[in-house]
């Protein structure tokens, strides 16, 4: 399969073909002539596009990072022949930077302020990982390329002075995250009735967000309400947040399936 064959059949809109085509031009430096090279930040529904893609071209070997366990926002690494995954995650001159940015405890920054901050600078949202929030202070990790600019030029957010300095990635403290956990029955495994479980409201509702596209399943958009549901997979609504369906324990008595979500608050 050829690169044009292989962007007709997993690029879903021209967007995301023009996303493909430059992972694919990342790859082939990686591979044709042993450089390494990486994606920019990806979102986790575009992780799934490429993951989908690499998997379509023949599963190359890469590692997926975002400077620590669990981030959400990651960069794809092509490794060339010569390069071991550990050894790239290794390299402290690798493409993940990370800094530190201090303000006054009662300034009530927020995740917003801090990205708005930043994407003032010029900086584009795919340079940019995730911010991690503190009382206090904020770990921001970035493509290591826009280090410069951001030490010599992110002084403050809203109205507010910032203290920034580089962290080595090892420094990254994220914290865990905060879950409910919900045992609940449901007539079927379906979308609309899972999704009504993990976000507390009607089915009828439920249903509705996903016919109006709001709704993701495993970070894919999905308008089927009655899409089957397993465990392990992601549900994600936009103005709602994201719930994880941990475990499917079987029927009940009455011949409802019973299952248990983690709600992310």
């Amino acid at each position: 399969m050829n690169k044009r064959e292989l962007l007709d059949r997993c690029a879903r809109d021209g967007e995301e073909r023009v996303l493909l085509a430059r992972v694919l031009d990342k790859l082939e430096l990686s591979q044709n002539r042993g450089i390494p090279a990486h994606t920019p930040f990806l979102s986790p529904g575009e992780q799934a596009s490429v993951q989908d893609l690499l998997n379509a071209w023949g599963h190359p070997r890469c590692v997926w990072t975002g400077g620590y366990e669990g981030a959400e926002r990651q960069v794809c690494r092509f490794l060339p022949d010569w390069q071991e995954p550990e050894d790239a995650l290794a390299d402290p001159e690798g493409p993940l930077a990370a800094l530190e940015a201090l303000f006054p405890r009662d300034s009530s920054l927020s995740h917003r302020d801090i990205l708005g901050g930043l994407m003032g600078l010029g900086l584009t949202r795919e340079k940019l990982g995730d911010i991690l929030m503190e009382d206090g202070r904020c770990q921001v990790v970035v493509l290591r390329e826009a280090l410069p600019i951001l030490l010599s030029q992110w002084e403050g957010a809203g109205r507010w002075k910032l203290k920034v300095r580089e962290i080595p990635v090892s420094e990254l403290s994220p914290r865990p995250p905060e879950v409910k956990t919900i045992r609940d029955t449901v007539a079927a495994m379906r979308l609309d009735a899972v999704l009504a479980s993990g976000f507390s409201t009607s089915r009828s509702k439920a249903a509705e967000l996903v016919s109006a596209g709001r709704v993701s399943v495993n970070h894919r958009e999905c308008a089927k309400p009655d899409r089957v549901v397993e465990a392990g997979d992601v549900l994600t609504c936009r103005g709602l947040g994201k719930c994880v369906v941990r475990e499917v324990l079987g029927q009940s008595k009455k011949g409802r399936t019973m299952l248990v979500l983690e709600r992310y608050i």
